[in-house]
């Protein structure tokens, strides 16, 4: 199966957390909030919504940081997805 989104949503997959620091230190048994960093799967085509023309700024395969409660939880596959609206999306990691 394949996730389409509609209008101005974005299809994320949440990027793993970092387990070790830069100093190479291992943490463990730490509880571990989820990270807010993603990357595009799907984006939607955009087009008028809620009486304003919308252009998507992103496309598949950017890196992006997101909203922390932003978007609703999908599982597929065994995989777990986020879908957002294009506004939830802060910035674009370059």
């Amino acid at each position: 199966m394949k996730l389409v989104p509609l209008f101005d949503k974005v299809v994320l997959k949440q990027l793993e957390a970092e387990e070790t620091t830069k100093s190479g230190i291992v943490l463990t048994g730490q509880p571990k909030e989820k990270p807010s960093q993603a990357e595009v799967i799907a984006v939607g085509p955009g087009g008028v919504v809620d009486g304003k023309e919308i252009t998507m700024q992103v496309k598949a395969g950017d890196k992006v940081i997101y909203s922390k409660y932003a978007g609703t939880e999908v599982e597929l596959d065994n995989e777990t997805f986020i879908v957002v609206k294009q506004n939830d999306i802060l910035a674009v990691i370059e």
